[in-house]
């Protein structure tokens, strides 16, 4: 009799292992009442049109209304995008989400009069106002608004803009859609246990790729990217037009091109990017000579994409529930202080601030989220023999204490930080896990596993995020220069990228190609840099604590928020992006770890 492991129902998860969101709403119902009154107090800061420049005096009242709503709203939309992740095939959730689409629209549309008002009074004036006591709490709020002039529309086209903007945004929904509920992967047979057949799923797919059976990497990578071919000219499309709206918006604009408009925001120079870029490849020799390690150590002919997730060394400890990794993480976090470690186990074990479990229709990967009067939560897709998922979660609990502490420092206005800020923090735990387990590592094999992991990381942090950041600046750029984004030019681009980053030690097999059409956060431009940067930087800061065991300077970048741009923030905490330092700091550790591991392979080889 043949015993399949099949993904539960929403219904079927214990509800001690999800996520309790009544912190934001305690009812659907509640949230129902939050959302109409929302609706219907939104148009209430129109009052303010035309008035924000007769004195500082009004124009503090227009922005405490703005946020009274602003934190509405983001409790309203944020209860939304929580239950609709539990289960896309929710129809309630659904409901919910698509009426918040048509609804933020509008919402933009009421709030579209202010910037461009604020940047009709004469600069002299405005820059006094500045200087106003009153308005002290507001000060970087309007010192970006003041920056962003050049890029600011008139009223009726910022209004325009904020109407079609929920028309324009699209692609991301139907990517997710298909990915997340249509399409089916189907079973994988176990062959390390006959009677056994594996659900494949987006989630599933990395358990099987770390396998030691060759057959089953294989079978579930071909049947996994099988059904990404049987949609691909869909998905082709949907992210052909995803980078056309990025490119309508940074025209509309003034920018000079997508990516100069992503960046600006947090104002980091183009230069940073290139240099990000320019920095890897120049150290691709590096990860040439590792997947020349893998092929030696593994004893293949040639390294396929199905190999590279494998490990070099078995992992003795090959189930880790949830609650022993909440308790690892906790002790790897130790030198960020008692108050840090704390408010985590609190978090994590009695507040549930994760749902832990994968279930059908819910979101895969994982996402940390809160809002400024929420528990910062975060989602899991938890496998207990999956290690990666040990490091996701210390990646995603990086997230939702940064949150934690931004959240009870900063105004809500200075709160949210960005996603660039957000990268370091969950870098920065991931380093501080693997540094406590290999100072736990009770045997050289546990030891050389941990290196093997470390380099991985880094492998998907930086090389492989810098790949992804190469192509978005390539897409972009043709259709900026006017090229069709056809099927056939995104696999070709794709598979330019995938020779130069794997080099001749890896054979890549046209379907690989199509990966390039399975990365949500493309759908969120040039992100994806983020998490090179954001490990670039955890290395520098995570040295200084375990060197010097001086927590002030991080923990005053968590607490820091939004009130600073990350380049600002991140050079007071000692850490100076503007300069390739960094990156050769990640770069160095990589080489170093490499070194060590083929030292240590050849040693048990012999």
């Amino acid at each position: 009799m043949s015993l399949n492991v099949c993904v539960p129902d929403r219904s079927a998860i214990c509800p001690r292992d999800t996520w309790n969101l009544k912190a934001i709403f305690s009812s659907e119902s509640d949230w129902e009442n939050a959302f109409r009154k929302l609706k219907a107090c939104h148009t209430e800061i129109l009052k303010f049109r035309g008035h924000l420049s007769d004195s500082p005096k009004t124009l503090k009242r227009c922005l405490e209304l703005k946020r009274e709503i602003d934190v509405l709203n983001e409790r309203v939309c944020e209860y939304a995008m929580l239950r609709l992740s539990e289960d896309h095939s929710n129809e309630k959730a659904l409901d919910r989400e698509a009426r918040l689409v048509s609804f933020t629209p509008h919402l933009k549309r009421t709030f579209s009069f202010i910037a461009p008002e604020l940047q009709r009074i004469p600069e002299n004036v405005f820059i006094g106002w500045l200087q106003d006591p009153s308005l002290e709490e507001w000060m970087s709020f309007l010192r970006r608004i003041l920056r962003t002039k050049p890029h600011t529309l008139s009223e009726p086209e910022e209004n325009l803009l904020a109407l079609v903007g929920g028309v324009l945004e699209g692609s991301g929904t139907v990517f997710s859609q298909l990915t997340n509920v249509d399409m089916s992967f189907g079973y994988v047979h176990d062959r390390e246990d006959a009677n056994h057949k594996i659900q494949l799923t987006q989630n599933t797919l990395t358990s099987l790729l770390i396998r030691r059976n060759r057959t089953i990497r294989r079978e579930a990578f071909r049947k996994f990217y099988q059904e990404f071919s049987d949609h691909r000219y869909t998905l082709a499309a949907a992210l052909a037009v995803s980078v056309r709206q990025d490119v309508f918006h940074a025209r509309a604009r003034n920018f000079s091109s997508a990516q100069e408009a992503a960046l600006f925001y947090d104002d980091v120079p183009l230069s940073l990017y290139d240099c990000l870029i320019a920095t890897v490849r120049a150290h691709l020799p590096l990860l040439h000579r590792y997947h020349g390690l893998r092929r030696r150590v593994l004893n293949l002919s040639s390294v396929h994409v199905y190999d590279l997730l494998v490990p070099l060394v078995d992992n003795a400890q090959t189930s880790i529930p949830f609650e022993v990794a909440v308790e690892k993480v906790l002790s790897a976090v130790a030198p960020l202080g008692k108050e840090y470690v704390s408010v985590l186990h609190n978090g994590l074990m009695v507040e549930r601030w994760c749902d832990r479990y994968e279930n059908k229709g819910k979101y895969s990967g994982a996402f940390s989220a809160g809002s400024y009067s929420s528990p910062p939560y975060l989602l899991m897709n938890y496998r207990k023999d999956v290690f990666s998922d040990l490091y996701t979660l210390a990646h995603e609990v990086g997230h939702s204490m940064h949150t934690w502490y931004s959240s009870r420092t900063q105004s809500f206005q200075n709160y949210r930080y960005s996603i660039f800020l957000a990268e370091v923090a969950s870098a920065f735990n991931e380093i501080l896990l693997t540094e406590h387990l290999l100072s736990k590592a009770s045997d050289l094999p546990a030891y050389t596993y941990l290196l093997n992991r470390q380099i991985d990381d880094l492998q998907g942090s930086l090389f492989r995020q810098t790949m992804f950041a190469e192509f978005e600046k390539i897409i972009h750029a043709a259709e900026e220069e006017g090229r069709a984004l056809t099927l056939d030019f995104l696999r070709s681009s794709y598979r330019s990228l995938l020779d130069a980053f794997f080099g001749q030690e890896v054979v890549v097999d046209d379907v690989a190609e199509l990966e390039c059409l399975r990365i949500p956060h493309f759908y969120d431009a040039f992100y994806v840099y983020k998490y090179a940067t954001g490990i670039s930087a955890a290395v520098t800061l995570c040295n200084k604590v375990l060197e010097s065991g001086e927590t002030a300077a991080y923990l005053g970048l968590l607490r820091s928020g939004g009130s600073q741009f990350p380049i600002a923030a991140l050079q007071a905490a000692g850490v100076d992006m503007n300069s390739s330092e960094p990156i050769q700091a990640a770069l160095h550790l990589f080489a170093n770890r490499l070194e060590e591991l083929e030292a240590l392979l050849l040693v048990q080889e012999e």
